[in-house]
């Protein structure tokens, strides 16, 4: 199974969060810098992180995000679930409309199946405890912050 490019950001945006150190805001520049990922994508990302509850954000000169208590608790499955905006894992559209196999498809709802047991399998993984000291020093020593862990 693979997760999108929103998810992926979403998910390393959230372990950079939660390795920063107690009370901590970052921007979204710096955690875009962080992750190697524009800042566009970065941005998009924290707005639907926010909607979903998982950071808080402060506004203003000094301002940034941090990991909220939900978000610190939150596993890799319910995030996933959450930013997943595709109706069934596969694209069962053809050239010329709807695939003609569609009705009775029995390979859609193995797919379905598949796709939960992989949420399933990442339900027991909370975001937070990801991020080790190791492989967030030099990341954090790049954006100028000292790592919290």
């Amino acid at each position: 199974m693979k997760i999108n490019a929103f998810a992926d950001v979403s998910l390393r945006a959230v372990m950079v969060l939660a390795a920063a150190p107690d009370g901590a805001l970052l921007t979204t520049q710096s955690i875009a810098d962080a992750v190697g990922t524009p800042y566009n994508h970065v941005s998009k990302a924290m707005a639907k992180l926010r909607e979903l509850g998982i950071i808080d954000v402060e506004r203003g000169r000094n301002g940034g995000s941090r990991l909220s208590a939900a978000g610190r608790s939150a596993t890799v499955g319910q995030l996933l679930r959450q930013l997943d905006t595709r109706q069934d894992p596969a694209d069962c559209v053809a050239a010329g409309g709807v695939c003609p196999l569609i009705n009775e498809c029995h390979l859609r709802s193995a797919l379905a199946r598949a796709r939960e047991a992989f949420y399933r399998e990442l339900d027991g993984l909370v975001i937070a405890s990801l991020p080790t000291s190791r492989q967030m020093t030099p990341v954090f020593q790049a954006i100028g912050l000292r790592p919290g862990l």
